[in-house]
């Protein structure tokens, strides 16, 4: 019976820290999202500058998946190297020890679970009463008060497995029980699904004096080796850019794992045992140590050869899908910024392409023979699944701009159904009096398609957005003198009835196309957020 309370004890610890720890890391990238994918995009033009913004990143959002996810989206859009890439992946590894020292500092140092309850009744207050980030913030204190609630109900728990058993006389002389050791937590943290609660599980088992030292040790390797599941298995059926990101993953963690067993561990036990000033610190914080030196250690033997890394991994994994829709990983829904962010991407692209073979097929440089829209085609559908497949976000900032993507993706189908009848622009070239239109809009696709391939992208500026307004407000007024000028033209016997009619349809079109074409601009200076 003792035993059932305390595995149950243990099991409601590390339930109420992994529900603390989401509702916190959730909140904190709903909040971070938008400035988290603008510091991908501004602070790494180097793997040191990628491997320093890894680390506060991971700090400041306390979730390596974040990181991770960015990184993916990012690659892939081009925006990020792979090589600053891999810099931001081996940084995160180093900001993801910070959990280790809040938990050793806070957690286990201090009775902060007398104040955990009220923080999560605060929050809950807030998440209630409040909106938007003053609301997303409540959520974050509140997943701040149960995460360290767990960690309390989780020391007492392994209070009462040292009463019980005394693991820590398991012996750890020889290399088959270090690597036992390892074993266990490295399935540790694959059933836990989280490295932070693996080794807040750990160091609750330290200060109750369940392990010891050495044990405590060679179960932070396991743990950091665990961690590559998780990324192996989200990699399964995903894009390139999610396989070379978890094979980045495997490599460091399992490599440096390998270094840590052989010199780090036995380091540590040394500088423990004979160094008067280490031995006198308390083991948690030795373990918090060793942890982000581990990280330490295989930035070092990475950073240096951060361009071979890279070079081995393209050649492994070379990129395989569709150059538009390669980086719209299902995994990047976590952070909603960042899916909305790719999929953002993937639009001004379509735009930029339909735009590009209107003003070809105006300019007569192709004929319509000549285009193959299946590849157009299936990116449309792709974003559509890909939109489909996304769960409304908590910011609304992050609403505004799902739902100011759902109006492009609209717009460019109407777009697209124009490009299929673009043969009318043959008629409206062969009449002097309508041959203006055409013209006049191709001036302004050429400078939408310069803003558009700026990146981060500009919203369009007011004075162009007018411009194109003043266009078509222009061909709606002529719209009836035109069809008047066309029927006198046909009833003189200058058009026959079939011409009549095909050149009517032409100048519909045309009006049409400058119209849809307008509204595009508009939303697109409306769109403060796509950056």
């Amino acid at each position: 019976m003792i035993v059932l309370n305390i595995l149950l004890q243990l099991c409601g610890g590390i339930g109420l820290f992994l529900l603390g720890m989401s509702l916190m890391t959730d909140s904190l990238k709903a909040i971070a999202g938008e400035a988290l994918r603008q510091w991908l995009v501004r602070f790494m033009d180097s793997p040191l500058k990628a491997m320093f913004s890894g680390i506060i990143i991971t700090i400041a959002v306390q979730s390596s998946t974040a990181r991770t996810l960015a990184t993916i989206g990012f690659v892939s859009a081009g925006i990020l190297t792979f090589s600053n890439a891999i810099g931001v992946i081996i940084g995160a590894n180093i900001g993801t020890t910070s959990t280790g020292w809040m938990v050793a500092l806070l957690g286990l140092k201090f009775s902060i679970s007398k104040i955990a309850l009220p923080l999560v009744a605060i929050g809950a207050i807030l998440k209630l009463l409040a909106k938007e980030r003053l609301a997303l913030m409540g959520m974050t204190i509140a997943g701040f008060g149960l995460l360290f609630f767990g960690i309390d109900v989780l020391q007492q728990a392994m209070a009462g497995v040292a009463a019980s058993v005394d693991l820590s006389r398991w012996p750890t002389e020889s290399l088959l029980s270090k690597l036992l050791l390892v074993l266990i937590d490295f399935v540790m943290t694959i059933l836990l699904h989280s490295s932070s609660a693996a080794i807040t599980a750990t160091l609750a088992a330290l200060a109750s004096q369940a392990i010891n030292l050495e044990q405590t040790l060679a179960l932070v390797i396991g743990q950091n080796v665990g961690t590559v599941v998780t990324a192996v298995l989200a990699a399964v059926g995903a894009t390139t850019s999610a396989k070379r990101t978890a094979a980045v993953h495997v490599i460091f963690n399992v490599v440096t794992a390998i270094f840590a067993f052989l010199l780090l561990l036995p380091g540590f036990l040394w500088a423990y045992q004979y160094i008067a000033f280490i031995h006198h610190l308390d083991p948690i914080l030795i373990v918090a140590a060793f942890h982000t030196c581990f990280s330490l250690l295989g930035a070092l033997i990475f950073m240096p050869f951060i361009g071979r890394f890279e070079q081995v991994l393209l050649r492994l994994l070379p990129e395989q899908e569709n150059s538009l829709t390669r980086y719209l990983d299902d995994s990047l829904y976590s952070v909603p910024a960042l899916a909305i962010a790719a999929t953002e991407r993937v639009l001004l692209q379509t735009l930029t392409d339909i735009y590009s073979l209107l003003i070809k097929f105006i300019r007569s440089e192709i004929i319509t023979t000549m285009v193959n829209t299946n590849e157009m085609d299936a990116t449309i559908k792709t974003v559509e699944s890909y939109l489909e497949r996304m769960s409304v976000p908590q910011s609304l900032s992050d609403q505004q701009r799902l739902i100011l993507l759902l109006r492009l993706v609209v717009y460019i189908r109407v777009l697209r159904n124009d490009l299929q009848d673009v043969a009318q622009v043959e008629l409206l070239k062969k009449q002097q009096i309508l041959q203006e239109l055409p013209l006049a809009l191709v001036k302004h696709l050429e400078r939408q398609i310069e803003y558009l391939q700026t990146t981060p992208f500009p919203k369009f500026p007011t004075d162009f957005v007018n411009d194109l307004i003043q266009l078509e407000q222009a061909s709606n007024e002529q719209q009836e003198f035109l069809r008047q000028k066309i029927m006198h033209a046909s009833v003189n016997h200058q058009l026959t009835a079939s011409q009549t009619l095909d050149l009517l349809a032409a100048q519909r079109w045309i009006v049409h196309l400058i119209a849809h074409t307008q509204r595009v601009a508009v939303l697109l200076q409306q769109q403060d957020t796509i950056e």
